[in-house]
């Protein structure tokens, strides 16, 4: 998996197309309007600590704009802020204003009735997006134990996670762990949020 990113990213932008059968298409060169931007362009040579290509982090103009809401949603719900911050770079390149193709909404990507649940009633304000993702994150993590597979969770569902005991085998749910586990040690370790 790790190689084809390498060598998609290589090619430039690589996007994501979500048949109705449910099959996940990876291209660098979309034939249709189906597809969405799924990762920028990655940095020639570059790396996140576990291999997976750097995205061009510079190309998102807000990147920390929402840096004190991280904090805040982190703090109130035990979770690393930079482990927030990846996810939303990772759903939403930090557009409050993304919508899916499965219709999830917002920074955080919040599914309608997720939010709903959570309590989140615009999903597209960004300080609720972030409480209602940190909320949902955090009881992925209570029940699951580890980052990994609260990240599966938050992705594929947490019932994928139980009927498959880990992670799903969905290329798009082990891509995404993996691409958001990197953003988190990046940010951590290279790039933390002020405390």
């Amino acid at each position: 998996m790790l190689l084809l990113l390498a060598a998609l990213a290589q090619a430039g932008d690589i996007y994501k197309y979500v048949a109705p059968n449910g099959t996940v298409v990876f291209t660098d060169s979309p034939d249709h309007d189906g597809f969405e931007r799924w990762w920028d362009e990655a940095l020639p040579g570059m790396y996140l600590p576990n291999g997976v290509p750097m995205p061009r982090l510079d190309r998102i103009t807000n990147l920390d704009s929402y840096d004190h809401a991280f904090l805040e949603a982190a703090g109130d719900n035990g979770l690393p802020a930079e482990l927030l911050k990846a996810v939303a770079v990772a759903e939403s390149r930090m557009n409050p204003a993304a919508v899916s193709p499965a219709g999830a909404r917002g920074l955080m990507q919040l599914i309608p009735s997720t939010a709903q649940s959570l309590g989140v009633t615009d999903p597209f304000d960004a300080n609720q997006s972030i409480d209602g993702g940190a909320t949902y994150l955090a009881r992925q993590l209570a029940r699951f134990g580890s980052n990994e597979l609260a990240l599966a969770a938050y992705n594929a569902g947490p019932r994928n996670v139980e009927k498959h005991g880990g992670i799903p085998p969905f290329e798009e749910t082990r891509v995404y762990v993996a691409r958001v586990m990197g953003l988190y040690e990046h940010f951590r370790d290279n790039a933390p949020l002020s405390r």
